[in-house]
C-alpha cells in the first residue's frame, strides 16, 4: 500500500486553477503507485469563510467529474476538500472519491471559533474506507484538536487516520504533538496533509507528515515545498519519500 499526502499552495477562490493542480498531483501520485491521495482542508477553493457561499459545491457537483475519472483511470482514492452544501446546510467538507466511481462526503465535526458563523457541523457524514484490509477514517483540521475525534475513530477499528488541515506556523507544533500522541495511544497510522502557501491571507506551515502506529515520525515535508509525501507499507514497516512538484 502506498499513501500520498499532497502539499499544495492554493490560489484563493480560483477553483479552476486549484483543480488543475489537483489533477497534476493525482497523476504524479498514480505514477508513483499510490493507492490514495489526500489534499489539505478546503483544498479546491483554498480556506475560506466569508466567501464560502460563493464557492460552494453540491453533493453531486459536476466540477468533480474529472476527479472521478482520474480515480477510476488510475485506481486511486482521492480526498479533496471544498465547502459543500447538503440540503440547506453548509459544511466544511471533503469528497472521498473511490475507483469504483462512488463518492462519499465527510463533514468537519468540530469547528474553530468563528467558523460556526458560516458553517454547520455534523457527525452524520463520517464514512470509512478499506484498502488492502486497512480501515481508513478521516478528519479535517480542528477535528484533531478534540481527543474525542481520534478516540471515536479508534473505536471503529481504524488502522489509518487521515487528517486534512490548514495549520499556521504557530499551530503546527501542537498538531505534531497531538497526532503523534493519537498514533501511539490508539495504535493508528496517521497521515496529515497541510498547505505550504498562504490561504485566507494567512501563512500555512506545510510539514505534511506521517506517523506509524507506534507514534514514530516516518516522513515529513518542509514548510515551503509543494509536492507529495509518499509512504509505502512494507510488511509491518513504512518507508517514505518526497516528490517535489
Amino acid at each position: 500500500m502506498i499513501l500520498a499526502a499532497a502539499q499544495t499552495k492554493p490560489k484563493r477562490g480560483d477553483i479552476s486553477s486549484n483543480l488543475l493542480n489537483h489533477y497534476n498531483l493525482i497523476e504524479l501520485a498514480a505514477q508513483n503507485g499510490a493507492n490514495l491521495i489526500a489534499f489539505p482542508e478546503l483544498s479546491i477553493t483554498g480556506y475560506e469563510r466569508e466567501n464560502a457561499e460563493a464557492l460552494v459545491f453540491t453533493e453531486d457537483d459536476y466540477r468533480i467529474d474529472h476527479l472521478k475519472e482520474l480515480s477510476v483511470r488510475n485506481n486511486i482514492v482521492i480526498i479533496a476538500g471544498a465547502p459543500i452544501r447538503i440540503d440547506s446546510k453548509l459544511f466544511i467538507g471533503e469528497f472521498i472519491i473511490a475507483p469504483d466511481d462512488s463518492v462519499s462526503i465527510y463533514t468537519k465535526q468540530f469547528l474553530h471559533e468563528g467558523e460556526d458563523d458560516f458553517f454547520d457541523s455534523s457527525f452524520d457524514y463520517n464514512p470509512m474506507l478499506t484498502i488492502e484490509d486497512q480501515n481508513i477514517s478521516f478528519a479535517i483540521c480542528a477535528d484533531i484538536d478534540n481527543p474525542l475525534h481520534p478516540e471515536n475513530a479508534a473505536k471503529n477499528d481504524t488502522d489509518i487516520y487521515i487528517a486534512s488541515i490548514f495549520f499556521s506556523p504557530n499551530g503546527i507544533p501542537n498538531a505534531y504533538r497531538d497526532l503523534q500522541n493519537y498514533a501511539e495511544k490508539h495504535k493508528m497510522n496517521v497521515l496529515m496533509s497541510n498547505f505550504s502557501g498562504e490561504s485566507w491571507g494567512s501563512p500555512s506551515a506545510g510539514q505534511s507528515a506521517f506517523w506509524n502506529n507506534k507514534g514514530e515520525l516516518v516522513g515529513q515535508m518542509n514548510d515551503s515545498d509543494s509536492g507529495l509525501l509518499l509512504v509505502e507499507k512494507k510488511g509491518n514497516d513504512w518507508e517514505s519519500q518526497i516528490v517535489k512538484f
